[in-house]
């Protein structure tokens, strides 16, 4: 008993440790730009040492796309859940809601990070790998919901493929409207554009 509580503590103050870490270095980010931000000063203003950022973080960039680190599994457990009998263009438009959700919810810091994300190369091609892995996730559940053969059968890899391309098409405008525009709308309306051909084709 007493050796769990030690390491859910010890866990908590890692992840506080971690959150104090990302908050600073997004702070500094979205002030100065992803370039001109060092790990120095990253540091500097967590109020922790260079060791310590890199007990946690092997670069800038990983202080970034940790922000993503659990949208992956987050939305192939949505689409998990969703009924059976669901269209596939319903079941994949609340899979990828789960993540623009929680980007609204936080839409300052979201939106920071998107944009230095989409506006950042090595940033960028960090996210679309990302992406390549969450697209292979969702087909391997696509083709699970459907009895479908991911490997003989072109459908999942493309529904997973549509709705992940809607994603980014969602966090591109809301990017580019500086959070003017509501991504849960930009969703409903990426997704009625494409439910024709994901409902047709399965």
């Amino acid at each position: 008993m007493t050796k769990q509580a030690g390491v859910t503590l010890a866990e908590r103050k890692r992840q506080l440790v971690s959150d104090e870490l990302s908050g600073a270095a997004l702070r500094l980010l979205a002030r100065k730009g992803f370039d001109a931000v060092t790990i120095d000063e990253i540091v500097a203003a967590a109020g922790v040492s260079k060791r310590t950022f890199f007990r946690y973080f092997a670069s800038k960039e990983d202080v970034v796309i940790q922000f993503l680190a659990g949208m992956g599994s987050a939305m192939r457990a949505e689409l998990a859940g969703r009924p059976a009998a669901e269209p596939p263009s319903v079941a994949l438009r609340h899979t990828i809601r789960i993540s623009i959700d929680a980007c609204a919810g936080h839409a300052d810091q979201a939106l920071r990070v998107v944009q230095l994300i989409l506006g950042t190369p090595s940033l960028l091609a960090r996210f679309l790998e990302r992406q390549a892995q969450w697209r292979d996730e969702l087909a391997a559940e696509v083709a699970d919901r459907l009895e479908l053969d991911p490997k003989a059968d072109l459908y999942p890899q493309l529904a997973a493929g549509m709705a992940l391309t809607a994603f980014g098409a969602v966090l591109q405008q809301w990017s580019d409207s500086d959070g003017a525009e509501d991504p849960a709308g930009l969703t409903d309306r990426a997704f009625a554009i494409i439910a024709p051909a994901l409902d047709a084709t399965a």
